[in-house]
């Protein structure tokens, strides 16, 4: 559902930012790696400013910055370098990006209290970010400028997970298509572990959920395990990296089976539609650099998994998750607030989809719930 903010639009102040990074200059095309709006009511310079980002979607123009800023903040949506760029990915660079835009609110903007909201995808990457800000581990990846940019992180004041993933390495999982044995083959099957078989369900039997997760972890280990061999290959060779494809990955039991950590959602659904259809097609993390693999999706070696980075989190946190979300679930929200390390959190389960986009009461009531969490804290 389209739902027409332009009324709220028309009242605000709108900003668009382009810095370069310090690792990534702006490029000869004129473009710069780090981009995007600010979002203020009109002739105000607010002391409290929320930023969102993703690992590849464009936030500049996110779906909450007219609700935040018409009470009375300042929402910077903000992209990295990777932008529609996702077979790119490498969380050192993106961090450092996300510093960008949290340094400018600061120094710039003069906001005295900045609010990190991990979003959908981008829940993980802003919980990796805030991390990475209070204890540095990405160091040994870069050198020089990117050093000192990672060692000199401004924190966040407040953190906000909004309808988001636990981590990337762990969705990627949980949506894979456990029944897949060739990865270069987009239709051979496991049948015995095909979620679509009516065979196998839904309802899906305990035996076989417990078959079909672990089925899943071990795909998302035979994609390591060759992706740390073939860069070791190519590297050996002087080559530094290469793409590799990824099929079906709309395959999570509880798109299909509503019994399984329910909630309010429709089943079957997915993101794309009916998850059958959806999984045939090419989706989340359907092109990647081996590093990026390795850098993202990987259980084993990816450090933007949710666990370590939020048990860093020392801010005050809220956990806000949408009962109809047919891509997050009940149970993703309480591991998120269970492994946040702050004492002082709360979690929230309301109504309302994964973009709060069932209307614009649903999208409203969201938006009221976190700014008056907001003005409670700062």
């Amino acid at each position: 559902m389209i739902i027409d903010d332009s009324d709220l639009l028309a009242r605000l102040d709108r900003q668009f930012l382009g810095f370069v990074s310090p690792t990534s200059p702006r490029i000869m095309a004129g473009g710069h790696p780090c981009q995007g709006i600010y979002t203020t009511p009109t002739g105000a310079r607010p002391k409290t400013a929320f930023i969102a980002t993703h690992y590849n979607v464009d936030f500049s123009e996110h779906y909450l910055a007219p609700y935040i800023a018409s009470r009375g903040f300042g929402f910077l949506g903000w992209n990295t370098r990777y932008r529609g760029a996702e077979d790119q990915f490498l969380l050192e660079h993106a961090v450092i990006d996300i510093g960008v835009g949290v340094r400018w609110l600061r120094e710039q903007a003069g906001v005295e209290t900045v609010v990190i909201l991990g979003n959908s995808g981008g829940g993980s990457l802003m919980g990796a970010y805030q991390a990475e800000a209070i204890a540095p581990t990405l160091g040994d990846l870069l050198s020089g400028p990117g050093v000192e940019a990672l060692n000199t992180l401004p924190a966040g004041d407040l953190y906000i997970s909004f309808n988001a993933h636990q981590g990337r390495p762990e969705v990627l999982t949980d949506w894979m298509d456990a029944s897949v044995v060739d990865e270069w083959d987009p239709v051979a099957t496991d049948e015995s572990l095909n979620p679509f078989n009516p065979d196998n369900g839904p309802p899906y039997s305990p035996e076989f959920v417990a078959r079909y997760r672990a089925a899943q972890r071990a795909r998302n280990q035979r994609i390591t395990d060759w992706a740390k061999a073939e860069l070791a290959r190519l590297n050996a060779a002087g080559v530094p990296d290469r793409l590799f494809p990824l099929f079906r990955c709309w395959g999570d039991l509880r798109m299909m089976d509503g019994s399984i950590d329910p909630s309010e959602r429709k089943t079957p659904m997915c993101y794309r539609g009916h998850p059958a259809v959806a999984n045939r097609t090419p989706s989340i993390g359907r092109a990647n650099n081996l590093k990026t693999w390795l850098s993202m999706w990987s259980l084993e070696t990816s450090k933007c998994r949710g666990a370590d980075q939020l048990a860093k989190i020392t801010q005050s946190a809220l956990v806000v998750q949408g009962l109809a979300d047919t891509g997050v679930f009940p149970s993703d929200a309480r591991i998120i607030f269970d492994n946040l390390g702050t004492s002082d959190k709360d979690l929230q389960l309301i109504t309302g989809e994964h973009y709060f986009e069932d209307s614009r009461q649903v999208r409203e009531a969201a938006a009221n719930l976190i700014c008056d969490w907001v003005e409670a804290k700062r």
